[in-house]
């Protein structure tokens, strides 16, 4: 296998297809790399290549995202997602050191609160907020019917097409200026399919609504107190999610530390990737051993 070519492989995870790519390596311990909502896996590459000699890195596609599956009924919860991310731990290795970020460290943490033995260890950057519905808006027929009517308006919905690449690249360069020029082309071309009239993202936009069970917040410490694996919580000084963060979250586990960056936004493995490689490998490294 070349540098910067993982091979794709699937899983499958409650009857829905999960894409995962695989650096090789398969005789060392698994790092597991779970990208963030509208993400994908491939933009895990630059990461996945600084640790690929000394552990067995897979990257998922979230359900609705990249290749995986999109589901019938629109079920994009925190227990779907969680249920996945452990497919393919048990898929790759486990137990498997673990990387999330955003949506995809908050679906992380729920995993391993719900199942710690498939997790050696778990880095979440820019994870620890919220995007369920406030504890009082999710009880009753109230929040059902305003659930059903935000995911019955998808229905009528299609999505943007792009004439072709570039229109996709300088549409993602418009709502993420931090991201590394010389990058969003990658990026692009991987979060993107061939439709008719051009290319639209791979991204199923029934994720938005989420599931009719989610995990309410006050339930969320719940999940990170049953964590019994060491964890590193990453935050970026200039994120647009300052303020959401529980930033004092590293109180509700056994073993935490927490990092703060400077000059990096929401998408700190793209904005400052050499301080976030030095700081997971710090990290990997004591835990291992």
């Amino acid at each position: 296998m070349q540098p910067g070519y993982p091979a794709q492989r699937f899983t499958e995870s409650q009857r829905v297809p999960i894409s995962y790519w695989d650096w090789g390596n398969a005789t060392a311990p698994t790092l597991a790399l779970v990208h963030g909502g509208r993400d994908h896996a491939r933009s895990w590459d630059r990461i996945a290549e600084a640790f690929r000699t000394d552990f067995h890195v897979v990257a998922p596609d979230l359900r609705g995202h990249g290749d995986s599956g999109w589901t019938p009924g629109g079920n994009y919860g925190l227990p779907d997602n969680a249920l996945d991310i452990v497919r393919v731990i048990e898929a790759a290795g486990s137990p498997a050191f673990v990387v999330g970020h955003s949506y995809g460290g908050s679906v992380c943490l729920v995993a391993a609160g719900t199942y710690p033995e498939h997790f050696a260890a778990l880095a979440v950057i820019e994870g620890t907020h919220s995007l369920n519905p406030r504890d009082e808006e999710a009880v009753g027929p109230r929040w059902l019917r305003r659930w059903g009517d935000r995911l019955r308006a998808f229905e009528g919905r299609q999505p943007r097409v792009y004439a072709n690449l570039d229109e996709a690249v300088e549409r993602m360069r418009e709502a993420n200026p931090r991201l590394p020029a010389d990058f969003v082309p990658h990026l692009a071309e991987h979060a993107s399919r061939r439709v008719e009239g051009g290319l639209a993202w791979k991204y199923d936009l029934w994720v938005n609504g989420r599931t009719s069970m989610e995990v309410r917040r006050r339930e969320l410490p719940l999940f990170w107190e049953a964590v019994e694996c060491p964890v590193l919580l990453m935050y970026a000084r200039q994120s647009h999610l300052v303020g959401r963060q529980q930033t004092e979250a590293g109180k509700y586990f056994k073993v935490a530390k927490t990092v703060f960056v400077d000059d990096a936004g929401h998408w700190l493995h793209h904005d400052q990737p050499a301080v976030v490689v030095d700081t997971l490998r710090t990290f990997l490294s004591t835990v291992r051993g």
